[in-house]
């Protein structure tokens, strides 16, 4: 198949849609498919592929468009349709962009279908932010662009639940975002990694690593810590990932105003490869009391290290997440996200059967071979 995704940005620093994209990318090229990787911005893309080499996307970048909503005029969408030539099918990435409707509309006018990947954004809670604006919104666009859709790409049943409110629901189709599990494979050792950040005076380790915003629960994790200091149940919580300066700052002063101390807890900034690795190795628990995620590539990768996760009903995975046997539900507030870390860390035996269990799963039921093959299904099903 010639397949063609576009993405607006295909920058990291802006959540999981971008490693997603590439790593669907990589793996259908792999697969002998034709992949066009399109983008306005591209700086995060492996370097192999600009180079263009066997068996790797090919990636073709243009200009921002420049009007409101991120839009192109349209005397200046000439390159849109180019993108369209000898496709065979067309995969956009998100909802509120509407250079993606610009471009299904142009593949739709040439018989081209077209696919979209929601990536949470039809969530409940996203829809509850600038309400009245995605309302008008989908009543004048979105409603008949997702009706025209081939299908639309949901990364959790519980986020079809959800999204189904604004589609019909027979379009929906459930497929785990594709994660290359190859870095997991062979993992530093604990003690190796311990070493990496020898902080904490030999407590026990809580991680919190993701993008660093309001909806991801840190404000109730750093209660937590007071609440657990106040039970005499001592840990220290390692906190990681990159945010908006100022909110930053507002999190750290939260932190010294609580009282917490700096053997309490550690802002390490954002982390990547092999030190990402082995600030997962080097913890005794993952926790992350989201308030909104419709995936969530750091759940799979703690469970991928053998990491015990505690999260909330607000990621759209939690049910598989729970289901791993590697993950435990917690309610999205202060006490019992304190009760749920102090439970699991007095059971020691429990978290060693939970790593296990999770590191099984996720090599057992996130193969990128066979979620590739539930994205081949999805091109090919005539519906």
């Amino acid at each position: 198949m010639r397949i063609l995704h576009f993405l607006s940005s295909a920058r990291n620093d802006v959540g999981g849609p971008a490693r997603a994209v590439i790593d669907l990318c990589a793996c259908l090229a792999d697969r002998g498919h034709e992949v066009t990787l399109a983008t306005c911005y591209g700086a995060d893309l492996p370097v192999e592929w600009e180079m263009g080499h066997c068996k790797r996307p090919r990636v073709i970048q243009i200009a921002p468009p420049t009007l409101a909503g991120r839009a192109y005029w349209r005397s200046s969408a000439s390159p849109l349709a180019d993108l369209l030539v000898n496709q065979d099918l067309v995969h956009v990435h998100g909802m509120w962009d509407l250079v993606n409707v610009q471009l299904t509309s142009m593949a739709r006018q040439r018989r081209i279908p077209y696919f979209i990947s929601i990536r949470g954004m039809l969530d409940d809670w996203s829809m509850n932010q600038s309400k009245v604006r995605k309302r008008i919104y989908m009543s004048l666009i979105g409603d008949r662009w997702l009706r025209g859709a081939r299908m639309i790409h949901l990364t959790a049943r519980a986020e079809l639940d959800q999204a189904a409110a604004w589609f019909p629901r027979s379009k929906g189709r459930v497929i785990p975002n594709l994660l290359d599990l190859r870095p997991f494979a062979n993992l530093p050792s604990a003690e190796q990694a311990t070493q990496t950040f020898q902080s904490g005076d030999g407590r026990r380790r809580l991680l919190f690593l993701s993008r660093l915003h309001p909806k991801k629960g840190l404000e109730i994790l750093l209660e937590a810590l007071q609440i657990l200091r106040n039970r005499g149940t001592s840990v220290f919580a390692l906190i990681a990932g990159r945010g908006e300066p100022r909110y930053v700052e507002s999190l750290k002063e939260l932190a010294l105003s609580s009282g917490l101390t700096d053997d309490e807890y550690r802002f390490v900034g954002p982390v990547t490869g092999d030190l990402k690795l082995s600030l997962y190795r080097s913890a005794d628990l993952f926790v992350l009391p989201t308030q909104q995620e419709n995936f969530g590539f750091v759940f799979i990768e703690a469970l991928a290290c053998g990491l015990p996760v505690i999260t909330t009903t607000g990621v759209d995975i939690w049910p598989e997440l729970e289901s791993s046997g590697g993950a435990r539900i917690a309610d999205g507030a202060a006490i019992p996200l304190a009760d749920a870390i102090e439970s699991l860390l007095a059971q020691p035996e429990e978290m060693r059967r939970m790593g296990a269990a999770g590191r099984e799963w996720v090599f057992q039921h996130m193969s990128p071979s066979r979620i590739v093959a539930m994205f081949e299904s999805m091109y090919e099903d005539p519906i």
